[in-house]
């Protein structure tokens, strides 16, 4: 708590106001910020005990700025478990917007398609996830300032903002997909057979992030919008392999679709 301390203070001082709402951009995704006015940018590696992004695609800095009269702060670049971090680091950006005053969040990731009725370049809304491999944020003593010991996860994503997104999908006449977001821990891709099983479990899409952050914001009471892009089919739904230069590939075909969409639900929330 005293290091978040710190990381408040540091980007409050420079800030010097509340922030409305907040979003976490998955690779590819930073240009959401260029509709931003006034914007201040803070690289992570200049704030007191913030983890550095290392994977390629994530740009590591918070962006704050105005849209549609209300301050907002971005993540260019998340952090995950399999970079060698604590669940507790992967989720530090989370509860530093908390502190900053942040009430709603749109988390977006690339995805690996299960249900073999999506194609690479499809989003899904997230209506939920399945998070049993995942490491729990929540580990060790509970961070009382935040939430309770045993926090409520059955509307993790939030059903009001998934009604908004949906309506901006239909205002655009995107078809975007619905459905249940699997973490697994990476780095490397899934097996075919666990692919299998995540799709008798009841997953949509498998990924290796977004479930720490989801659970460590409705542990603060920030109510959650999740958004995948389907960047590639999972192993063992084609006869090809996978490699992350697909996902980027992907990301930057459906990029100004995927901006457009979330603009879009920006201007509803």
């Amino acid at each position: 708590m005293e290091e978040l301390k710190k990381a408040y203070n540091y980007v409050y001082n420079i800030i010097k106001r509340k922030v409305s709402y907040g979003l976490i951009l998955g690779s590819g995704l930073g240009g959401v910020t260029d509709s931003f006015e006034n914007k201040i940018e803070i690289s992570y590696n200049e704030i007191p005990e913030f983890p550095v992004s290392t994977v390629p695609g994530h740009d590591g800095r918070l962006v704050f700025g105005e849209y549609n009269g209300k301050f907002a702060v971005l993540m260019k670049g998340r952090f995950h478990f399999y970079e060698g971090y604590e669940p507790s680091r992967v989720v530090y950006g989370v509860r530093l917007m908390k502190l900053l005053g942040v009430e709603k969040l749109i988390i977006t990731n690339a995805a690996g398609g299960v249900n073999t009725e999506f194609n690479p370049g499809d989003l899904m809304i997230i209506t939920d996830h399945i998070g049993l491999f995942a490491p729990s944020p929540l580990r060790g003593p509970n961070f009382s300032e935040f939430g309770p010991r045993f926090p409520d996860m059955s509307y993790a994503y939030n059903p009001e903002l998934i009604r908004i997104a949906e309506a901006c999908a239909k205002k655009l006449n995107i078809p975007v997909r619905k459905g249940v977001y699997v973490f697994t821990q990476g780095p490397m891709f899934e097996t075919p057979a666990e692919i299998r099983a995540i799709r008798i479990l009841g997953g949509d899409a498998v990924g290796m992030s977004t479930v720490p952050e989801v659970i460590t914001a409705n542990h603060c009471g920030i109510k959650v919008l999740g958004i995948s892009c389907i960047s590639n089919m999972a192993a063992g739904v084609l006869d090809q392999p996978l490699s992350h230069e697909e996902v980027m590939e992907t990301g930057d075909r459906i990029k100004p679709l995927f901006i457009s969409f979330v603009k879009e639900i920006l201007d509803r929330i």
